[in-house]
């Protein structure tokens, strides 16, 4: 018996390895990918269309008012009305939006409060309660926690012009705002999510719509059935995505980058978080997902060990030096530095324990809100979603 145990043992520790150094293997061709694809050569023209930005809102988060500023300080001709939406009269972000209106006296900025719920998606019903006022024919939603340069309208919209282009959406990288919690948040978006969505994207692999950023024509919302259809829905921003590839048009992904502020003041909040974006995407790209693995070869190396002691700690070591060098290679390409090489090896072990645990969650937390996950993808709520 003891003699099977061991031989089962070896041949775990032995896979282990191969994981391992092909994760090894990605990083290294993943750091080449990502120079590669920001050096394509895009055709940006400065447009004049009149642009609606979406953002739904919750809570005072850090910079709030920073961030949203950069929506509206942009190197764009056209009309553009930001257009925040909350569902409680007493949301700390409406003070953000106020100041808003104080430093862009001349900007349009206009407010929705209205507690509506139209499902189990508190983020859905929040935009279904705004787009009544949207003014303009070209939409563009945006996460509440995103941050955009100058450049960023006329990147997107010279994207969305492309022949038989549907949707625009935007890769991001991370930025810890609140602290050592949300800096390991961030590293984890900048180092591990990042590398994985371009070289997804720069090989064909993967066509993402993500919530950082959904630029499209109105005509193109209303035939997917306008945000009413995905009421329900866990994964919003991908079920739009696929809603308009079903259409026959694509989402185009350009090489440009906005920042996602991570706010996680502590551990639990950053578990919560990662659990939840963890099992959505296993279950609207579940063969993707589990592949994804393949990024984490640091931690794998390390439970190689148990197995194979002396080679463990060799592809350990390989692991961290490849995953340095993907992660200098992005923070050249961003021109900033989400967190220090210290911490990869620990976000790697954050990743994977993430990873395994997303397998096993039926149910997630969404700013106070239980959702639970059914089949498909659709979602209901456990708990009422606050007012």
């Amino acid at each position: 018996m003891a003699a099977a145990f061991a031989t089962i043992g070896s041949i775990l520790g032995g896979a282990m390895l191969a994981l391992a150094a092909l994760g090894c293997l990605y990083a290294m061709l993943a750091a080449g990918v990502i120079r590669s694809f920001f050096a394509q050569r895009t055709a940006i023209a400065r447009r004049g269309a009149a642009v609606t930005i979406l953002k739904p809102l919750h809570g005072a988060e850090p910079r709030l008012a920073e961030n949203l500023a950069g929506f509206l300080d942009q190197d764009y001709d056209g009309p553009v009305q930001l257009l925040c939406g909350v569902q409680r009269a007493d949301d700390p972000a409406i003070a953000a939006v106020e100041a808003l209106r104080v430093r862009f006296p001349k900007a349009r900025i206009d407010l929705v409060v209205d507690a509506t719920a139209h499902g189990a998606s508190g983020k859905i019903s929040n935009l279904i309660n705004m787009d009544v006022r949207a003014a303009h024919p070209i939409v563009v939603m945006s996460d509440s926690d995103m941050v955009v340069g100058p450049d960023y309208l006329t990147r997107v919209l010279s994207a969305l012009d492309a022949p038989g282009v549907g949707a625009v959406s935007c890769l991001y990288r991370g930025r810890g705002d609140a602290g050592f919690w949300s800096r390991l948040g961030a590293s984890g978006l900048s180092y591990q999510f990042l590398p994985g969505a371009i070289f997804g994207v720069a090989k064909g692999l993967a066509r993402p719509c993500m919530g950082s950023t959904i630029a499209l024509r109105r005509e193109t919302l209303d035939r997917i059935g306008g945000f009413a259809a995905f009421a329900d829905v866990l994964a919003d921003d991908y079920a739009i995505g696929a809603a308009v590839a079903a259409l026959g048009l694509r989402v185009a992904v350009p090489p440009m980058l906005v920042t996602h502020a991570s706010a996680e003041p502590m551990f639990s909040a950053l578990w919560r978080h990662e659990l939840r974006w963890g099992a959505t995407v296993r279950d609207v790209e579940r063969v993707g997902y589990v592949l994804s693995v393949i990024a984490l070869p640091f931690p794998i190396a390390l439970l190689a060990m148990f197995y194979w002691p002396a080679t463990g700690a060799g592809l350990a070591l390989l692991a961290f030096l490849v995953r340095a060098r993907l992660a200098r290679t992005v923070d050249r390409v961003v021109g900033d530095i989400s967190a220090p090489l210290w911490l990869l090896p620990p976000r790697d072990c954050l990743s994977l324990a993430v990873f395994v645990a997303s397998f096993f969650v039926r149910s997630v937390d969404w700013r106070g809100a239980t959702l639970r996950i059914e089949n498909h993808g659709r979602v209901s709520a456990d708990t009422e979603f606050p007012a």
